[in-house]
């Protein structure tokens, strides 16, 4: 299998590598890097390709997905206070009526 065969990945992980890859896009990061980031994420998370005979049964590695949440939330510190604090409490609310 010639290097960059993509034959070994489900459909599903190609989708998540697209999507990975617009986001480090929509950033600014050039389109080979994104795409090759992209693929290295995928990678660690499901330890390369599921289909059969390539490592299917591993464990799911979800630090990246864990990593770009927190990070995300950075945006957060440039609000005011008082902005922060209504969206806690409608999140708050939310999350009361729903039962969680």
């Amino acid at each position: 299998m010639p290097r960059g065969d993509k034959s070994s990945y489900t459909e599903k992980q190609k989708r998540q590598a697209e999507h990975i890859e617009e986001g480090y896009e929509h950033r600014g990061v050039p389109e080979k890097e994104a795409e090759r980031r992209a693929w290295a994420t995928v990678n660690k998370q499901d330890h390369g390709g599921k289909k059969s005979g390539s490592g299917v049964g591993k464990a799911r590695d979800t630090s990246s997905s864990r990593k770009g949440g927190r990070l995300g939330g950075r945006a957060a510190s440039q609000r005011p206070a008082s902005e922060r604090s209504r969206s806690a409490k409608k999140a708050a609310a939310t999350r009361r009526t729903r039962g969680h």
